[in-house]
């Protein structure tokens, strides 16, 4: 695409991608855990997450949790600790369930039967960027009505179709300066 930047920080610009932005805003939606997992007492509301139903258990498998019954059983009553591998494991399963499982909800409150839902975009910071080189890069606000593609990229964990579907379903409408907008400080939303 030729709007890509190819260098970008190479005069002191601070930003991350704008559909990286995105996932962190999604993430703050989804409501995930906030006891860390090294506490009993996320590792437990995890757990018990990942248990509470044999559909749970089976999406818990599918998402790479792969132990067994005995060993989860023995976790949660205490008699053994996970490893640090089994750790992130079980966390990266709660975190694959958990965005299946609110994917759903989550696009049916950003679509709202088509009206969409209003997005901010915060300009990167130019602060470290020298007088002369920097740009005049405005806070701007856009409804963005099609999440479809998003939150299904998003839901799989996929950057890759993250990026594509934000820059080709949102920020492409922002006209001929949608290019501005592929690094920024925030992306917000509600829901």
């Amino acid at each position: 695409m030729p709007e890509r930047n190819i260098d970008f920080g190479k005069y002191g610009a601070h930003g991350i991608k704008g559909h990286e932005a995105v996932a962190r805003q999604l993430d703050a939606l989804a409501n995930f855990i906030a006891t860390p997992i090294t506490q009993r007492r996320g590792l437990l509301a995890r757990l018990h997450y990942l248990t509470r139903t044999d559909h749970a258990r089976q999406a818990a498998r599918d998402a790479g949790l792969t132990v067994t019954d005995r060993t989860l059983k023995a976790w949660l009553d205490g008699k053994r600790k996970p490893s640090k591998k089994n750790l992130q494991n079980i966390e990266t399963a709660y975190r694959t369930v958990r965005r299946h499982n609110v994917a759903r909800y989550l696009l049916a409150r950003l679509n709202r039967d088509g009206r969409g839902t209003r997005v901010e975009f915060h300009p990167l910071n130019q602060s470290q960027v020298p007088r002369p080189r920097q740009r005049a890069i405005q806070y701007r606000t856009l409804n963005v009505r099609q999440w479809n593609r998003i939150i299904e990229a998003w839901a799989a964990n996929n950057d890759a179709a993250l990026d594509d579907a934000w820059i080709n379903d949102a920020t492409v409408d922002l006209g001929s300066e949608w290019g501005e907008y592929e690094y920024v400080t925030n992306i917000g939303f509600a829901a």
